[in-house]
């Protein structure tokens, strides 16, 4: 590792302590750092023989980085600044063993799959990409949604509830979690589709070939009224959806590499977690 770009969540660090505390170690060892405080990356600030991408603040701007960098192979090592971190392993309290670690080799790497997700909003058509989840959700008056999906091509349900989640393994210790989906080992390969709060006594997660393409239509509900929406990509990207509007849900062509120094398995992490 001789070239390292810094990522660093400016209102987790907000004195520059630990940024400082990082590129001084690393550079008293000759690796050449380049740094950015952000509120959104600058990949224009990214040099081309970056090695990899360490991410200082939490979760969170972890899955930032990753939509940022999604087209730049560069793989992420997360430290965490934040409270409950599943993708940022490394602790502040244990900083320059894991900088060590990383400068030795000592480290794997996985590739995390990513979801990309299509909105038709005529007239526009946008795409993203998320590595935890998409949720759709609603938005301003508390009310129940409707919704329609289908699966490659095929009707699976219309639904009643608060929202939808789609996650990739990465994102089952989210959101989908706390909906009461299942946790599922983050190297694994499929989609879970989690409602939010459904508005019935039998509806549950379902597990979904990760080659599976889903498209969720909103439709006019009783009355003709609009329905108002909104979908969400990794919890930092957000766009409005009203009737008439759909999404379409698949693998994403890239993943995103993470650097993993703990040798620990994710059943072991799982149950720290769990207990903290």
């Amino acid at each position: 590792m001789n070239n390292i770009f810094l990522i660093t969540n400016k209102q987790k660090d907000p004195l520059g302590s630990y940024t400082e505390r990082i590129k001084s170690y690393l550079s008293s060892h000759g690796v050449n750092v380049v740094c950015d405080f952000y509120n959104e990356v600058s990949t224009a600030s990214i040099p081309d023989n970056t090695d990899c991408a360490i991410v200082l603040g939490g979760d969170g701007t972890l899955l930032r980085a990753a939509r940022d960098m999604v087209n730049y192979g560069i793989p992420l090592l997360g430290i965490n600044l934040g409270t409950l971190g599943y993708l940022a392993e490394i602790e502040s309290s244990n900083i320059e063993m894991a900088l060590s670690q990383l400068m030795a080799g000592n480290f794997t790497r996985e590739e995390r799959m990513m979801l990309d997700g299509t909105v038709y909003s005529a007239p526009s058509v946008i795409q993203d990409v998320a590595l935890n989840d998409i949720v759709i959700a609603r938005c301003g008056t508390l009310q129940m949604l409707k919704f329609d999906i289908y699966v490659n091509g095929r009707f699976l349900n219309g639904y009643s509830a608060d929202g939808v989640i789609i996650a990739t393994p990465t994102g089952s210790t989210g959101y989908n979690m706390s909906a009461g989906g299942p946790i599922v080992e983050p190297a694994a390969n499929l989609i879970m589709l989690t409602p939010i709060c459904p508005h019935t006594l039998n509806t549950r997660s379902i597990i979904l070939s990760p080659e599976d393409e889903i498209v969720i239509d909103i439709p006019t509900v009783r009355g003709g009224l609009v329905q108002t929406l909104e979908v969400n990509f990794d919890g930092t990207h957000n766009m409005p959806l009203k009737t008439g509007d759909k999404i379409v849900i698949k693998r994403a062509d890239s993943t995103t590499g993470i650097l993993k120094l703990n040798s620990d398995s994710f059943l072991e992490i799982l149950r720290k977690k769990m207990a903290e």
